[in-house]
């Protein structure tokens, strides 16, 4: 095989959580592009419908599904209904997550639960789910987006059940890893920095300060270069690596 044939995805289904907008459809595009089948989720059918068919529109294997990655039920609907379409799911980005700033006191026990759930619980339900639907031998892979933010305080707005909720996805990242490596299933996780979303506007003149000067490389990230790094840790071409949490954060963390 070449080194760019271990890049290469296909014959692999992958379903992404939270895959509509941002870095979950970012890196849903990159892995159809690299040749996988892909199901897109989200807590909106008609959104997720939406992504997947312009992937569908350039040739692209992709379908679209509801999903709460809250609800373990729904869970087990959402990759059986995947698995009748595309196959057995033989690769997963867990990249379901919200982030509500508010101070730990000003944060309402619904807010944390929201928070906690979608972050820790979303990852382990999918995890899980994927573990043991997966046919015996499968070459499988788990890439779970963990954040930057669970080794550091984010400003310029406080958040801490989201610290607490990525730390926890890191230490889940490694525990799986350890745990599923003799049933062929890989983990690992990328923590992305600052990156210019819908839900992140750091190119605004009040996000500068703390979020873009002080990484290295002086600029937030556009979530399609967050693509290639999920093609790699899904692919061959890290079939050396588990249990690693890869920064991606313009060397903001270096400081």
């Amino acid at each position: 095989m070449s080194t760019l044939d271990a890049f290469r995805l296909d014959g692999r289904h992958i379903l992404v959580t939270g895959g509509r907008r941002g870095l979950g459809r970012a890196m849903a595009e990159a892995v159809a592009e690299a040749g996988a089948a892909v199901t897109i989720t989200a807590r909106s059918r008609d959104e997720a419908e939406a992504a997947a068919a312009e992937l569908s529109s350039r040739g692209l294997r992709a379908r679209g599904d509801a999903l709460e990655v809250t609800d373990q039920q729904d869970v087990s609907r959402a990759f059986a209904a995947a698995e009748s379409e595309f196959g057995p799911i033989t690769g997963l980005i867990n990249n379901a997550g919200v982030s509500i700033g508010a101070t730990a006191l000003e944060t309402t026990p619904e807010v944390y639960r929201t928070v906690m759930g979608t972050n820790v619980d979303g990852v382990w339900n999918c995890s899980l789910e994927f573990a043991r639907r997966l046919p015996e031998g499968a070459d499988a892979t788990i890439l779970n987006v963990g954040s930057m933010s669970a080794e550091i305080v984010n400003r310029p707005r406080w958040q801490a059940p989201y610290l607490a909720s990525k730390a926890a996805v890191h230490q889940l990242t490694k525990a799986l890893a350890a745990e599923w490596a003799d049933r062929g299933i890989r983990v690992n996780a990328v923590a992305p920095g600052y990156f210019l979303t819908e839900q992140s506007p750091v190119d605004q003149p009040e996000y500068y300060a703390d979020c873009v000067a002080p990484a290295a490389l002086k600029r937030y990230g556009l979530p399609a270069e967050l693509g290639p790094a999920a093609v790699f840790l899904l692919s061959g071409a890290s079939s050396f690596m588990t249990g690693s949490i890869v920064t991606i954060d313009g060397g903001y963390t270096l400081f």
